[in-house]
């Protein structure tokens, strides 16, 4: 069974520490026993990555994955998160584990940012479990059976936006690239 070691930075605010642990509770439960999930902190606060490590073996798990709780690759995602793993691994040698890349940009995080707003949107209603989820809208060119399907809980009409990581995404062909701005440093 797959492990889901959830790591965020910990902190001294006993409240804030609490919060990941809820996280964790409530995606194991969306799992549906598809994977344990065990929280743990960076620094700051007990479990550590070593000992939420340890407890996903002791509770079954026979492969890690660690996931970031958070929102960008800095420092702590792209280095110390990984370089803090791969010690815990190496008290268990033979155990497959991997480091998920930060939560990024996602459909569902920005779903998350206008309910915190309490901004409303046609396009954003109620889920079967109360979390919200996006139907893409209606187009008079789309068939009956598309008009309101959900593709991955995002929409089927996002385009994809060019970035410095895939430049040619919503160019047509894929041919032609974004014109970069040039600081005059």
């Amino acid at each position: 069974m797959k492990g889901i070691l959830l790591i965020d930075h910990g902190s001294r605010r006993a409240e804030a520490n609490t919060m990941l642990h809820d996280v964790a509770r409530l995606v194991e439960e969306l799992a549906h026993g598809a994977a344990i999930v065990v929280p743990a902190h960076m620094e700051l606060a007990e479990p550590t990555i070593a000992q939420g490590f340890a407890e996903c073996l002791a509770r079954g798990a026979d492969e890690i994955v660690a996931v970031p709780y958070m929102l960008a690759p800095g420092r702590h995602v792209t280095y110390d998160i990984p370089r803090l793993v791969a010690e815990a691994a190496d008290a268990h040698p033979g155990v497959p584990f991997h480091v998920a890349s930060a939560l990024g940009v996602d459909a569902g995080l920005a779903r998350v940012v206008l309910a915190r707003a309490e901004v409303t949107s046609p396009l954003v209603v109620s889920g079967p479990t109360g979390l919200p989820r996006t139907v893409a809208p209606r187009s008079r060119h789309a068939s009956p059976s598309t008009q309101e399907s959900v593709v991955n809980d995002r929409p089927r009409s996002i385009e994809p936006v060019a970035s410095a990581a895939n430049p040619s995404a919503g160019v047509q062909g894929g041919s032609e690239r974004p014109k970069r701005a040039v600081s005059g440093a």
